[in-house]
């Protein structure tokens, strides 16, 4: 069942959903911690915000919006959904055109960060109760939408910036990349 695919991470799609919004939490977490300095691990945390935002929205908007929709009926909801969608689209566009250092990256990332923040709070005290009292069959959505993040994992060639071994490689990348501020 789905517990073999990602552990019991995901027991249904409300909960990996949420999983991804934690996560992607925590990325502009560590980015605003993140020493001034290393401008190539700020830049690097960005760009991994920026995937995990482009592969989040596709399994929203292929798989999870259209099962919204057939079993709430809730079109509105859904259509603000793809409006805050577009917005940070648009926001992650702008970030993947910058370099290390770029003097936008801090405040770009702050309006993703705000644009992401609402979007959330929207979907997971407005959204997500509403679907998880339809008959919409949450496990089975689940499997769907791992199956289709797996496949765009693969599609973007997608390697963490942040993992269990990475961070200590990621600091001598970004010192060694670095040319001052």
């Amino acid at each position: 069942m789905s517990q073999q695919k990602q552990g019991a991470t995901a027991k249904d799609a409300v909960a990996l959903l949420t999983a991804d919004h934690d996560k992607v939490k925590k990325l502009f977490h560590e980015f605003e911690r993140c020493d001034p300095a290393h401008q190539g691990l700020k830049h690097d945390l960005a760009q991994q915000i920026c995937l995990d935002l482009t592969i989040h929205a596709a399994i929203e908007e292929e798989i999870f919006y259209p099962a919204v929709r057939a079993e709430t009926g809730d079109e509105q909801r859904v259509d603000e959904a793809l409006e805050e969608h577009a917005s940070v689209k648009e926001l992650v566009e702008h970030l993947r055109g910058m370099a290390a250092g770029d003097s936008e990256l801090d405040g770009t990332l702050q309006k993703l960060r705000a644009c992401v923040e609402h979007h959330v709070t929207e979907e997971e005290q407005a959204m997500f109760p509403s679907v998880r009292q339809s008959d919409a069959d949450l496990v089975a959505l689940c499997e769907q939408l791992m199956d289709r993040k797996e496949e765009l994992e693969h599609e973007f060639g997608a390697q963490p910036v942040r993992g269990n071994n990475t961070a200590e490689a990621e600091g001598e990348r970004s010192a060694t990349g670095q040319a001052g501020s």
